[in-house]
């Protein structure tokens, strides 16, 4: 069924980024009529108007059907696009708290605007049924992302993280839509569910659409830095400022994941048989490079960079399995990694800020200095190495467990093996946060109240969905549902 853009229940349906709207609005009056003083506030006000738009859509954005389309087939208010919309408020209300006292940005309203126009661009770009509507989303949220990578000007680092950024999103970008405008061109649709009945009545000469897939697994393997699309990942994460840093490596992965997920299933149903297999190879390889490359890194920023390689790698092993079961695994993992790695750059920013420094040596005696910050990293780091109760060792186990039960017993082998390998370089970062003493170990840390609670949210959500993983994981398979 689909709903046209003057039915009260559109207007419902995108509610929450209609309060974002008028957040961004609010924040960048405030901005010109606030003294320097005062705009510290600007962070907790853009935190505020992502909490109402979570709220908005829980109270009044739920899905209101199996399958609507609303603005005339431009937008699909599914389950999934439910789920991974929440995912990103919430990312953005984090990075907000722990943006308040993050230098060069905390007190810029135009920040916060962007970061804003960045979540709206993620939540269309989750909810697009259309190629139009996706590529216009998808240039939405990557324009705001190279503006806040070298959003420090006056640092080096931070400007040439946002030119490459720019440079290679573009060259990509550039590709996706080609591979876009072929699927227009054989096919004479845009939707998304129109260009599959095309595609499985054979119109489309199986050629064009391998090299159509091929085009598009560029475009999106680079958003979700799969090899060999992840070059820009380890420059960018340094450079960038570390809140946003955060945000690129959960909420732009989320969304990536996202929309791939929805095209293949829902434009490349009829080839399974070719990209699940290239989707097996390139998960072996990403998180093989990706770890591999971590163990030598000696700055935690670059080291979390190619952690996050990894984990690309890992959620590529559910979609390769090409059951629902292994893209609820996806889900999930998506939902563990958001709320794992936000806690952990979240710590980091504020050990950085107290050392001076982003090198894992400068790290020693933090346990002594800040046991709460400490703490927190423990649960992030282990989180993401998969121990349990944390939610990483849930997440790392369905995501095994459906490709076991496809058949892909060797992909499941080197999945664990790789688990292995980073749960090493998580471990010697936790070694040299509680084992080293450093001349410092007397100076403790003030934890202002932002990051206090970003921290503390996320920490306790990172033990609560491991511990209580089953609700979560039925959540995330009603999400999952959308796509069959």
């Amino acid at each position: 069924m689909t709903f046209n853009a003057l039915d009260p229940r559109t207007l419902l349906a995108i509610l929450p980024e209609l309060v974002l709207v008028l957040a961004a609005a609010l924040v960048m009056a405030l901005d010109l009529a606030w003294p320097e003083s005062r705009r510290r506030g600007l962070g907790l006000l853009t935190a505020g108007g992502f909490a109402l738009a979570l709220l908005a859509a829980l109270v009044f954005s739920q899905p209101y059907s199996s399958e609507p389309l609303i603005f005339g087939g431009q937008m699909r208010h599914d389950t999934l696009a439910f789920f991974f919309r929440l995912l990103f408020m919430f990312s953005g209300l984090i990075v907000a708290l722990i943006s308040v006292d993050s230098a060069g940005v905390g007190r810029k309203g135009e920040y916060y605007a962007i970061l804003i126009g960045a979540v709206i661009g993620m939540n269309f770009m989750a909810a697009a049924a259309d190629l139009i509507m996706l590529y216009l989303a998808i240039e939405t949220t990557s324009i705001a992302l190279y503006l806040l990578a070298g959003f420090l000007r006056e640092d080096d680092k931070s400007a040439e993280a946002g030119l490459k950024y720019f440079l290679f999103g573009a060259f990509t970008s550039a590709i996706l839509l080609y591979g876009f405008s072929l699927l227009y061109g054989f096919t004479g649709h845009t939707n998304l569910y129109d260009l599959s009945a095309a595609l499985m009545a054979g119109r489309v000469p199986t050629a064009v659409v391998l090299l159509v897939l091929l085009l598009v697994l560029v475009g999106f393997g680079f958003k979700v830095s799969v090899v060999p699309f992840h070059f820009w990942s380890p420059d960018v994460y340094e450079g960038a400022p570390t809140p946003i840093t955060a945000f690129i490596s959960v909420a732009s992965k989320a969304a990536g994941f996202a929309v791939l997920m929805r095209v293949l299933l829902a434009v490349f149903p009829a080839i399974q048989g070719y990209w699940g297999p290239l989707l097996a190879v390139l998960s072996v390889f990403t998180m093989t490079l990706g770890n591999t490359l971590a163990l030598g890194q000696r700055n935690i920023k670059r080291l979390l960079a190619y952690s996050s390689i990894a984990q690309a790698g890992y959620a590529l092993i559910g979609l390769a399995a090409l059951s629902e079961s292994g893209i609820t695994a996806v889900v999930f993992y998506l939902l563990m990694y958001t709320v794992t790695n936000l806690v952990t750059f979240a710590a980091i920013i504020l050990a950085s800020q107290a050392v001076g420094s982003d090198e894992i040596a400068d790290y020693a005696g933090l346990s002594r200095r800040s046991p709460g910050l400490a703490l927190a990293l423990l649960v992030g780091l282990l989180s993401l190495g998969g121990m349990p109760p944390l939610a990483g060792f849930f997440a790392k186990f369905f995501i095994f467990t459906a490709a076991v039960e496809a058949g892909q017993v060797w992909l499941a082998v080197i999945g664990v093996l790789n688990a292995i390998i980073g749960l090493y370089y998580y471990l010697t970062v936790l070694k040299v946060i509680y084992l080293y003493r450093s001349e410092r170990d007397n100076q403790g840390i003030v934890i202002p109240r932002p990051y206090a609670l970003a921290l503390g949210v996320c920490a306790l959500a990172v033990v609560v969905i491991g511990t209580l993983a089953g609700p979560w994981f039925s959540f995330a398979g009603n999400a999952a549902s959308a796509l069959f």
